[in-house]
């Protein structure tokens, strides 16, 4: 599943996957596939990328359950 959420929250701080990957520690095609949800990150990477962004595990990752 498509990681939306992530995207959008990197746009809005005009960050490019380059400059995320850099800040987290990984590199940029981690982020594209996290992105397209083909990869899916540890924990640890997740708290990484929430601290960076400025999100909450909830708001980033969480899924939805219908």
């Amino acid at each position: 599943m498509k990681n939306l959420r992530l995207k959008s929250a990197r746009a809005a701080l005009d960050m490019s996957q380059q400059e995320l990957a850099e800040k987290v520690g990984v590199s940029r095609q981690t982020i594209n596939a996290i992105e397209k949800g083909d990869y899916n990150p540890t924990i640890k990477l997740c708290l990484t990328i929430c601290r960076v962004l400025g999100k909450t595990l909830d708001e980033l990752f969480w899924e939805e359950m219908e």
